[in-house]
């Protein structure tokens, strides 16, 4: 298959069924890692820190990387352009549709179905992102080995900017370029 209309397929469907927001394209972005080889899932963590640092939504920043690192200029405007497309597509139908059903208690019920399908796709993104930030999960070789599979240093750093959010409330960014500092200072 043609590498740009494996992209543009890969990210729109994507685009179709992360339902719930940026981190709701995770597990979609570990699959296409798998099945085509063009990023590494340790740089899906990468792909997030840049994403979460740059102004845009987290899922077309995260395409507009993949697309870039793996087919140039072509690529980062094909990947996040296919990965909207759904929802432009989807947007214009549901408007044409949704004034007739509206009061629908069918429609109500997808809607309402929709929220744990969601819930489940961010938490499983999440899970995965603390794992790979938090754990050398490559050194799991029983519990004997669970000293070197923690991450102690990023787990310190986690712990300390949690309880800094709790203790001080200051901006996001702060916290974005004191992780950043600290990441090249101690050389994470």
């Amino acid at each position: 298959m043609n590498i740009y209309l494996e992209m543009f397929w890969e990210f729109f469907k994507t685009g179709l069924f992360a339902i719930g927001g940026g981190l709701a394209t995770l597990p979609f972005l570990y699959a296409i890692s798998e099945k085509t080889g063009w990023y590494t899932s340790a740089d899906v963590s990468n792909m997030i820190a840049i994403s979460e640092s740059t102004p845009g939504p987290l899922g077309v920043n995260m395409a507009t990387y993949v697309g870039y690192t793996s087919l140039g200029i072509v690529g980062c405007l094909l990947a996040p352009l296919s990965l909207v497309l759904p929802s432009v597509i989807v947007i214009i139908l549901v408007a044409k549709v949704l004034d007739k059903f509206k009061e629908s208690q069918l429609v109500g019920d997808v809607f309402y179905c929709l929220r744990p399908a969601s819930t489940a796709m961010i938490a499983s993104a999440g899970i995965s992102v603390a794992l790979l930030a938090l754990f050398h999960t490559d050194r799991w070789d029983g519990l004997s080995s669970l000293p070197q599979v923690l991450n102690g240093k990023s787990i310190l750093l986690a712990l300390l900017i949690f309880l800094a959010t709790k203790k001080w409330d200051l901006h996001p960014i702060f916290y974005i370029v004191f992780a950043a500092v600290v990441g090249i200072i101690f050389q994470f």
